[in-house]
């Protein structure tokens, strides 16, 4: 599954407008930052939660909108704290000598009487919420599934380049001993000229011998790519550590098999082989 992604969705309950946007992009943690009306605030946590339950692994942009829809009123009495406050008021206005007038002004002063639409929720809204914003996840997983699809076949195609590049080498391996065996021979025979210790001179170009072979990192190299396809293709939602872990391994074989090439063209496939290489690390950056 892709580390980046896309899912909105929208609808509408109670005069208003619903809309839900989430963008994820690549990050080690959850990282979750919210934009949302003052009066969804107290809902935040739950919010979180529900994202954090959801959402695997992601720097996640949450976007919530209500919007009114057709001629309302912009700002609402609250009827209950209005009626509170005019009980209480009326009680002390005999004592007071207040009227009516100064009773409703002495009202409207006070905190919360009068308040924003966009202070209000309701349960049925809230709800409704919910509902708009799982569909909103439902549709961004199933784009970071879509997109590490994508990522996975890539990063097969550049391992079916490695692999076809290492049996190209193979194709280099007879020409190449070849020109080691000639450059052996000229340094055997300026040996003998120069009176060198034979038998020290042997064991150095057996141990040379030795020291070029690589053989073992050949093999080394086609398992690991044949791992790397075998966990590729395992229906798991984070694997890309392991995956990470694998592609050091390959570019261990392939940097040795370079250091030990001594033939131009198998220096070519090796440059090759590690340019597929970084391809498949910039993939597995944005792999879960």
């Amino acid at each position: 599954m892709s580390m980046t992604g896309y899912g909105n969705a929208k609808g509408h309950v109670d005069g208003k407008e619903i809309v839900v946007e989430l963008k994820c992009l690549n990050s080690k943690i959850n990282d979750f930052r919210i934009k949302m009306p003052t009066s969804y605030r107290q809902k935040e946590l739950e919010l979180r939660k529900i994202l954090n339950d959801t959402v695997i692994r992601g720097k996640l942009d949450v976007t919530i909108l209500v919007d009114q829809i057709g001629d309302q009123e912009d700002f609402v009495i609250n009827d209950k704290l209005f009626k509170t406050y005019g009980h209480q008021i009326k009680a002390l206005g005999t004592d007071l000598n207040l009227d009516n007038a100064d009773i409703l002004n002495a009202i409207l002063k006070f905190p919360n009487v009068i308040v924003s639409q966009d202070s209000l929720i309701s349960e049925t809204e809230y709800q409704y919420t919910l509902s708009i914003l799982h569909e909103a996840i439902e549709k961004l997983n199933d784009f970071r599934s879509i997109e590490g699809a994508i990522a996975s076949k890539d990063m097969a195609l550049r391992l079916s380049l490695i692999t076809e590049y290492l049996k190209k080498i193979e194709a280099h391996e007879e020409e190449r001993m070849k020109t080691v065996k000639d450059k052996l021979n000229k340094a055997f025979t300026q040996a003998q000229n120069e009176h060198i210790d034979k038998n020290r001179f042997e064991q150095e170009l057996i141990y040379y011998l030795e020291r070029i072979d690589f053989t073992e990192e050949k093999v080394r190299l086609k398992q690991h790519c044949d791992y790397f396809i075998e966990e590729l293709s395992q229906n798991e939602f984070s694997k890309s550590k392991k995956l990470n872990f694998i592609s050091q391994e390959i570019g261990r074989e392939i940097n040795t098999l370079g250091a030990k090439a001594q033939h131009a063209m198998i220096q070519k496939y090796v440059v090759l082989m590690k340019d597929e290489l970084e391809k498949i690390k910039e993939q597995l950056n944005n792999v879960l």
